[in-house]
C-alpha cells in the first residue's frame, strides 16, 4: 500500500522532536544534552549511546510514511517521503523519532541516494524486535504516519569522480544486509551514469556480495540483487548463502544460493590487498570472524570497515 505524499514550501522548516510534546519548530543540535536528558534509561538510550562517537548531521528533518509491504515474514520494509534538504550516503543510519515513543530508532536505510534525488523518497527495512520503535512499525505504522529523521554514520560509499577504482567486497548477515544493499544498488547507479556518459564519470571497479540468513525467506532484497547482477554481470556478482534451509531452494535461486556458512577460501578468491574494499555488516562473531580472515589474507586493517548493530 502506497501514497504519493509531497512537501509543501511550508514543511521545509527544520523541526525538532521533544519526546513528550512531539514535532516541533526549530533545529537539533547534532548531539543534545535536551534529548539526552529525556531519556532515562540504558534501554530508551541504546541507539543514541552506541553512536555517540559517530557522525550526525545536525538537522532533524520531517517526514511521512507513503508506503509499507512485508519484506519478509519478520521485516518491514517502509517508504518515506522526506525533507527536500534531506541527504546520505549509501551505507549511512538515521536517528529515527516517532511521536509519542520515548526510545530514538536506528536504522539503516536499504535505499541508494539516487532513488532519494528521483522520487524524493528512502527506504527502511526494519525486523520486528520488542525494541519500541520497531514494534512501533510493526504494530502501529500506517501510510500516513509522521515521523522525523537525522542522519548519521561513518560507514558508507560516496566516491568522487576523481578517485581511483576500487573493488568493493560486501559482506552481510541478516538484516546487516540494509546499509549494503544501499552501497550495491550506489554503485549499479553510478554504473549506469558511466554507461549513459561513455565511462567518464566515475571510476568503478567490481563490486561482489557475500549474504548470509537462515533461509532465503530472510535473504531480504534477493530478486533486485541477482536483477542488478545480471545487468551488470562484469562488474557486480553474488554468493547467497543459507545456513538454516530446511526446503528445496526455489529452482531460479539456486545459481545463486548455497547452504551453510560463508567458506574462507570463497573470501579469499575475492581480496586483493591491493584494490579490495571490505564493508562488513551483520552479527558480532561474523564480523569478528571474517576480519580475522580479512586481515590473515593480507588485507590492510584500514580497508576493512564495518557496522555493528549489537
Amino acid at each position: 500500500m502506497s501514497v504519493r505524499c509531497l512537501f509543501s514550501p511550508a514543511a521545509r522548516s527544520v523541526v525538532q522532536l521533544s519526546p513528550a510534546a512531539g514535532l516541533l519548530c526549530g533545529r537539533l543540535p547534532a548531539r543534545s544534552s535536551a534529548t539526552s536528558r529525556s531519556m532515562s534509561s540504558v534501554r530508551q538510550m541504546d541507539h543514541l549511546e552506541r553512536t555517540l562517537s559517530n557522525f550526525r548531521q545536525n538537522a532533524l528533518y520531517p517526514a511521512q510514511v507513503c508506503g509499507i509491504v512485508d519484506e519478509s515474514e519478520t521485516v518491514k520494509r517502509l517508504r518515506i517521503a522526506v525533507h527536500p534538504d534531506f541527504s546520505f550516503k549509501a551505507g549511512q543510519w538515521v536517528d529515527f523519532f516517532i511521536p509519542g515513543v520515548e526510545t530514538v530508532g536506528g536504522f539503516s536505510m536499504c535505499s541508494s541516494p539516487g532513488l532519494l534525488q528521483r522520487e524524493g523518497v528512502v527506504e527502511l527495512a526494519v525486523k520486528y524486535t520488542k525494541h519500541p520503535p520497531a514494534h512501533w512499525i510493526h504494530s502501529a505504522c500506517t501510510v500516513g504516519s509522521r515521523v522525523a529523521m537525522r542522519v548519521g554514520g561513518d560507514f558508507f560509499f560516496n566516491p568522487a569522480p576523481s578517485d581511483p577504482s576500487v573493488d568493493l567486497l560486501l559482506v552481510a548477515g541478516g538484516v546487516g544486509i540494509n546499509p549494503l544493499y544501499s552501497i550495491l544498488l550506489h554503485t549499479s547507479g553510478l554504473l549506469h551514469l558511466n554507461h549513459a556518459s561513455g565511462g567518464r564519470d566515475y571510476k568503478i571497479g567490481s563490486a561482489h556480495l557475500f549474504y548470509s540468513a537462515k533461509n532465503t525467506q530472510e535473504l531480504l532484497f534477493k530478486s533486485s540483487i541477482i536483477e542488478a547482477c545480471r545487468e551488470f554481470p562484469d562488474k557486480l556478482s553474488c554468493d547467497l548463502h543459507v545456513t538454516q534451509q530446511s526446503a528445496d531452494v526455489e529452482s531460479h535461486l539456486q545459481p545463486f544460493v548455497s547452504r551453510g556458512r560463508i567458506t574462507e577460501e570463497e573470501l579469499r578468491s575475492h581480496v586483493d590487498p591491493q584494490r579490495t574494499l571490505c564493508y562488513l555488516c551483520g552479527p558480532r562473531p561474523m564480523i569478528e570472524a571474517i576480519s580475522s580472515s580479512l586481515l590473515d589474507f593480507g588485507l590492510p586493517k584500514t580497508r576493512i570497515l564495518f557496522e555493528k548493530w549489537w
